[in-house]
């Protein structure tokens, strides 16, 4: 499965590498999930290894605990490696409790290549499955190999078909939603969607595992139902995510620099904060811009600053000392809008922003808070 600009903590685990130039982490709480499996793997590894020491199988249910996440690890690589060909910039992967997570930063732009990016991770898996169980045909029974093979095919099969159910945040609801996206022309529609069939997923998943128990009127199988409820907390959650991001998406149409930007004056920075604010009210202004004595702009005034500042205080302290230097960073097109803007802002994060036409010339000033209230309420 995986994932659009996540924000994840700056350090998800152990490094363990960087194929094809990806970072691969491990999050410590991959070694939860490795005990449980070595645990209730063992006796079914001491059941096809009849005279093996406890020790040994425990060894054998460990090592197919590191296998499985190895495959998971291919099963993401694959994700990442196709997006990369689609030119999408790929941040890392990380293996955790629940299986990967692809952090890829932006979306595909087209609904096939939505569809191709989630289908190869599937098909990475049951590919897997297939070679795994060619290759156990081979091997002898009740040898380790063949046990850790054996099992491996299996499980990379049920990774697969399980990944390729149809809801968010799994690689089938990914396709759903190019499906989706395809027919209405809307991403948003189709992620809308499929976050909406993940939902569904989830309440069956557990609701098939009680149900099983209550037609066969056996008492649930407790580790089996835990199970169940984890994987449908993931995906409701996921799930739930994703309707967040088709929300946030739906007002991205509203983002223009240019509708957004506040008029603003120009000062010098040892005008007195008093006299700029008069200057600001006369010409009916939203900002400050700092400019030298040959008018070209060197900062912005801070908003939060002038509204710390007390107002018997406005007519000593002057508007430099409240001004942020203004960054080649902070300079922005005023053409920019939709997530080109947001990108922009996120590489550079202040306050203010100031706007300039292609020629150079100050169009405005975009306040940070301005772009917040589009979004509150999400």
């Amino acid at each position: 499965m995986s994932t659009q600009t996540p924000q994840r903590p700056a350090s998800p685990g152990l490094r363990m590498g960087s194929p094809f130039g990806i970072p691969v982490y491990v999050s410590p709480t991959w070694l939860i999930v490795a005990a449980f499996i070595t645990y209730t793997f063992q006796p079914v590894v001491a059941s096809d290894l009849p005279g093996r020491s406890t020790l040994t199988t425990y060894l054998v249910a460990f090592l197919f605990a590191v296998f499985l996440y190895a495959s998971v690890l291919l099963h993401e690589l694959a994700h990442c490696v196709m997006a990369r060909y689609f030119g999408l910039p790929v941040r890392r992967i990380t293996l955790y409790l629940l299986g990967g997570v692809s952090e890829i930063e932006r979306e595909p732009e087209t609904p096939a290549r939505e569809f191709l990016v989630a289908f190869v991770g599937p098909l990475a898996s049951l590919g897997l499955a297939a070679a795994g169980f060619a290759v156990s045909l081979v091997i002898p029974s009740e040898t380790i190999p063949h046990v850790l093979i054996w099992q491996l095919w299996f499980s990379n099969a049920i990774v697969g078909v399980f990944n390729l159910l149809p809801g968010l945040p799994l690689d089938g609801g990914r396709m759903l939603r190019a499906g989706v996206w395809k027919l209405t022309r809307n991403s948003v529609t189709g992620t809308k969607a499929a976050a909406w069939f993940g939902r569904g997923l989830a309440v069956a998943l557990v609701g098939l595992t009680l149900g099983s128990s209550w037609v066969t009127r056996q008492e649930p199988d407790w580790g089996q139902l835990l199970w169940s409820v984890l994987l449908a907390s993931f995906i409701w959650m996921g799930a739930s995510q994703s309707l967040q991001v088709a929300k946030v998406r739906a007002r991205m149409p509203r983002l223009q620099a240019r509708t957004l930007a506040r008029r603003a004056v120009p000062v010098t920075a040892d005008v007195p904060l008093a006299e700029a604010m008069r200057r600001a009210g006369e010409a009916q202004a939203g900002a400050m811009v700092v400019v030298d004595h040959d008018g070209h702009p060197v900062g912005i005034v801070n908003e939060s600053a002038v509204a710390a500042t007390p107002e018997h205080r406005r007519p000593w302290v002057t508007v430099g000392s409240l001004a942020r230097s203004l960054e080649p960073a902070l300079v922005l097109p005023a053409d920019l809008s939709g997530e080109s803007l947001i990108d922009a802002m996120r590489e550079a994060p202040s306050g203010e922003y100031l706007l300039v036409e292609r020629g150079g010339d100050v169009f405005g000033v975009l306040v940070t808070a301005d772009v917040n209230r589009i979004f509150s309420g999400v």
